[in-house]
């Protein structure tokens, strides 16, 4: 008994991060076209005017990807490359993009996952007040008809965004992401239910052009992972994972972003501490963020050890020397177990893990080869909780791996590498990894080599 036999093995991308020809064929700019090009925004001043150029490569890559021998790829429209001012004109260049690339992968048996946003907001929007602006919602929602009536003949596997924790908080609470500001709390909740408004009405665009569209969401979360077994360790992880702090820490909050799409309500825990900040809602919220997924998806990269205390919990340092990722992340090799068996119990719904992976310090050796051991035993023992997980019962349906290829990690630039395949920027060459034929034998294995 493992993962069920039609388990979706993937990997994934972003628009910004691979495609390149940031300024071809009527492309608009998006937030992080200006931003990135904007003095000490971004490490060592790069940007994703050419990324992996996959715009221009994308048959090789998906060569590869077949060569990989995954089910299913997961990659994200440029909301600027079919509607260069985010709203009104369609650039049918774009959209005639997207289409081959769904029709490659096809071609090849793989399954297309689109996601609508990851980040890379049309810059004419973000002039507009972009998220904060309460017609937001609606620009969404007609963006997602557009993409819907041009590929929901051959895509059936929708989600509509990719972590809004990170794009609302790093971007509009912390200031280091596109557009890069400090916003007051109360408009950042402002902000954050506009994007889950804009998930529903999407949603509901969606279904009604592509009635046998399978639906999804992806936010993120570190996960608690208790330190021991013992059933209050056990406890005071699930309420930590699920619970806001009295100190109204909500950006991060799992509840707060999943509840009122999940549940249809925000948790009335949130509504008390954040009540002088929360924002106007119209009597209808609740029942248009309520479009329950057909799946839920959650990235997941790290853990934090967590343990009972009199009264609640407390998160316990890692080990001095503890394993860490190049990107300077700590490793919790528990933590998609716990992760998806904490969100199924939660909200009933087939978890998909629509991210994982690692940066590692990966280059040619003299074999020119890329022998990434690291990364290896990261999935290897991932996946494994994600097998177990799915032993016990969690409704697990697939899993993302985070990346396809090397690609440009936002403020990090190309200083950190999380592909399966080794991208040299200057000649565009790819050259698979030992993670990359690892992960092809796991897939082919169904997750029996775990």
């Amino acid at each position: 008994m493992g993962f069920q036999k039609d388990f979706v093995w993937g990997a994934a991308t972003s628009s910004y991060q691979i495609e390149g020809a940031a300024f071809e064929d009527g492309k608009g700019l998006s937030i992080w076209d200006v931003y990135a090009h904007q003095p000490g925004k971004v490490f060592e001043g790069h940007n994703g005017d050419v990324a992996c150029d996959h715009y221009h490569r994308f048959e090789e890559d998906v060569k590869l990807m077949k060569q990989l021998g995954i089910k299913a790829y997961r990659f994200s429209i440029s909301w600027p490359r079919i509607l260069p001012d985010g709203i009104g004109t369609v650039n049918q260049k774009g959209l005639d993009f997207y289409s081959r690339l769904t029709d490659a992968l096809l071609e090849n048996g793989i399954t297309p996952y689109v996601t609508l946003y990851h980040w890379d907001q049309p810059y004419e929007l973000y002039l507009r007040g972009g998220w904060l602006n309460p017609d937001s919602p609606k620009w969404f929602a007609e963006y997602a008809a557009v993409v819907a009536r041009a590929l929901g003949d051959r895509v059936k596997n929708f989600i509509t965004f990719n972590e809004p924790q990170v794009f609302i908080s790093l971007a509009f609470v912390d200031g280091v992401h596109a557009p890069g500001h400090k916003l007051p709390r109360r408009e950042a909740l402002s902000m954050a239910h506009h994007v889950m408004m804009a998930h529903g009405l999407a949603s509901m665009e969606i279904r009604s052009i592509v009635p046998d569209a399978k639906i999804g969401y992806a936010p993120t979360s570190n996960v608690p992972v208790p330190v021991s077994s013992d059933p209050k360790d056990v406890e005071a992880a699930r309420n930590a994972y699920f619970r806001m702090p009295e100190n109204g820490d909500w950006s991060w909050n799992v509840s707060w972003w999943s509840d009122p799409v999940m549940l249809g309500n925000y948790p009335e825990e949130g509504l008390r501490i954040l009540e002088k900040d929360l924002p106007v809602m119209g009597p209808d919220d609740m029942k248009i963020i309520h479009q329950k997924p057909d799946f839920y998806g959650q990235n997941i990269y790290r853990g934090i050890p967590t343990k009972a205390v009199p009264g609640g919990w407390e998160t316990v340092p890692h080990s001095p020397g503890a394993p860490k990722t190049a990107i300077n992340w700590h490793v919790d090799f528990d933590c998609l177990y716990w992760g998806v068996k904490f969100l199924y119990e939660r909200y009933q719904t087939p978890v998909v893990i629509t991210e994982n992976g690692m940066s590692s310090h990966d280059w040619p050796a003299l074999d020119g080869k890329i022998h990434d051991y690291a990364r290896i035993d990261y999935l290897h023992r991932h996946l494994r909780g994600l097998k177990r997980a799915a032993e016990e019962g969690v409704d697990v349906a697939g899993y993302f791996q985070w990346s396809l290829m090397d690609n440009f990690e936002w403020a990090r630039g190309y200083n950190d590498r999380f592909g399966l395949i080794y991208v040299d920027y200057a000649t565009q060459e790819r050259i698979p990894k030992d993670s990359f034929e690892w992960y092809r034998n796991t897939i082919m294995q169904n997750g029996e080599n775990l």
